[in-house]
């Protein structure tokens, strides 16, 4: 059975992968938007991958205590 924890750990991780596939995209095409925003862009990629890494830990260790 899934729990929520779970389930909010997969939804976090879909984001990290979409931030990441949206700033590859404005990498690729270049241009203003990108040189304003690619800082921004990685910095939140960062920060959500941050809390799925930590969301994942704290799934896979409540896993291993039987919670």
């Amino acid at each position: 059975m899934v729990d929520t924890l779970t389930i909010i750990a997969l939804i976090v991780t879909v984001g990290v992968a979409i931030i990441l596939m949206f700033g590859i995209g404005t990498y690729t095409r270049g241009g203003e938007f990108n040189r304003r925003n690619a800082n921004k862009i990685m910095r939140w990629r960062l920060a959500v991958q941050f809390v799925a890494v930590i969301l994942i830990a704290l799934v896979v260790y409540l896993r291993g205590n039987g919670g």
